[in-house]
């Protein structure tokens, strides 16, 4: 039953029904689903709510597409400067996509950007095709990391995220694939915290709407199906902290990216210290992903873009009247990322573009290389202009990386630390 089923049938029975009947509510009042927030050094969960739950993970997905290309680029079997060629296959993906026609050629670095700033499904294969030569294959390759890295609660059948019954995730799973890239890859975070890029004349804001908002925000990646609703994976730093929060099931881009920002406050100022570790969570009560399909994406559903760029019509996060009448729950009062009319956030601070290109990286050979080269070249992570180093407030630190040395396995990422003594 969906959840607006369930709100039908409680109002015909009198609305005689307790809140554990009822599916989970945010701090506002609004049906909300799995909820992570963790301390991004320790692994620590500082909150939590059906985070063992599956879910259908939209776009997040493009997190272990990004995570499996950037352990070629480490291990030496890519280089950010390797051609890779748009095929018919990658050209044919529904969008979200950059629309390149079959036969471009661009390179990892570019195709990286495009598809964690602009969400590019296209690029998604692109990539897939260039690590492990077909969808397929490279799904396989997603499910035997997500194991190794113990993602249990996972399972990928694309590199994009586009809709399969399928496809699953957790948050806890997601929380420890977010720790992963920080971990193991430090040298690529700017990549997952890019504002905006710019494509000729053209240019995209990053969809997730912390970055440029919320101070701190420092990455990592939005999604968004009707079924799953919208989905986010962020991170934000405030006095040598670091935090993620993970998000599914939110009713609208706005009001992701604003209990985003509820959850971030909340960590930075309670304890540093949680229950327990990540990956300590235990599988959830449900076996099955739920559908959100008619709740999400119902008539009078507009502004449904995984984007928190564009303005919002109030009103469209849901009706939780019924669940307030049940709970007593009323909405919240503004945050600051709210703007002054309902459903719609703060402006974002100006964030100078990344620009990126299609083409091989200037100087190289015109040799398109679809399977990964025998010995990586030396590589850049981002274009070393000034403009691209400035950061307005608030923005993500893109910060320049400066040559980036390959060839060497970075070290393993930090043992779980022992579980704290229970609670008097």
């Amino acid at each position: 039953m969906t959840v607006a089923g369930l709100r039908k049938r409680l109002m015909g029975a009198g609305m005689l029904a307790c809140l554990s009947c009822l599916p989970a509510l945010s701090a506002g009042g609004a049906l909300a689903g799995p909820a992570l927030l963790l301390d991004a050094a320790s692994g620590r969960v500082l909150y939590e709510e059906q985070a063992g739950d599956p879910w259908y993970p939209a776009s997040v997905t493009k997190l272990m597409t990004a995570y499996l290309v950037l352990k070629e680029v480490r291990d030496g079997r890519l280089s950010l400067d390797t051609p890779i060629k748009v095929s018919a296959t990658a050209a044919r993906t529904p969008p979200s996509k950059m629309g390149f026609k079959p036969g471009t050629v661009l390179t990892v670095d570019n195709a990286l950007k495009m598809m964690l700033v602009k969400s590019a499904n296209d690029l998604a294969v692109v990539l897939a095709e260039a690590v492990a030569g077909g969808e397929a294959a490279f799904a396989a390759a997603m499910n035997a990391e997500a194991g190794r890295l113990g993602m249990h609660g996972s399972y990928f059948v694309n590199p994009h995220g586009l809709p399969d019954s399928r496809q699953r995730v957790t948050a806890r799973d997601l929380g420890l694939l977010a720790r992963a890239i920080l971990s193991d890859f430090p040298q690529f975070r700017p990549y997952f915290g890019i504002g905006g890029v710019q494509l000729g004349k053209k240019t995209y804001q990053n969809t997730n709407g912390l970055i440029g908002r919320y101070p701190g925000a420092d990455g990592m990646k939005t999604g968004f199906i009707c079924s799953s609703g919208f989905n986010v994976v962020a991170t934000a730093r405030q006095g040598g902290r670091q935090l993620i929060v993970v998000l599914l099931g939110e009713r609208t881009a706005t009001a992701r990216t604003i209990r985003a920002a509820e959850l971030f406050d909340r960590g930075f100022a309670g304890p540093r210290s949680g229950s327990r570790q990540v990956e300590d969570i235990p599988p959830g009560a449900v076996a099955f992903a739920p559908d959100l399909r008619e709740e999400v994406c119902g008539k009078n559903r507009n502004n449904l873009a995984d984007d928190d760029n564009a303005p919002v019509h109030a009103g469209v996060a849901g009706d939780d009247s019924a669940i307030g009448f049940l709970t007593g729950a009323t909405r919240r009062s503004g945050t600051r990322m709210e703007g002054e009319k309902p459903g719609t956030l703060i402006k974002r601070a100006a964030i100078e573009p990344i620009p990126v290109f299609i083409g091989p990286a200037p100087g190289s050979k015109p040799a398109v290389q679809q399977a990964a080269p025998a010995a990586p070249a030396s590589v850049q992570a981002f274009a070393a202009t000034e403009a691209a180093a400035a950061v307005a407030p608030g923005a993500a630190p893109i910060a320049l990386q400066g040559a980036i040395k390959q060839g060497k396995a970075q070290p393993a990422r930090a043992a779980a630390m022992p579980l704290p003594p229970p609670r008097p």
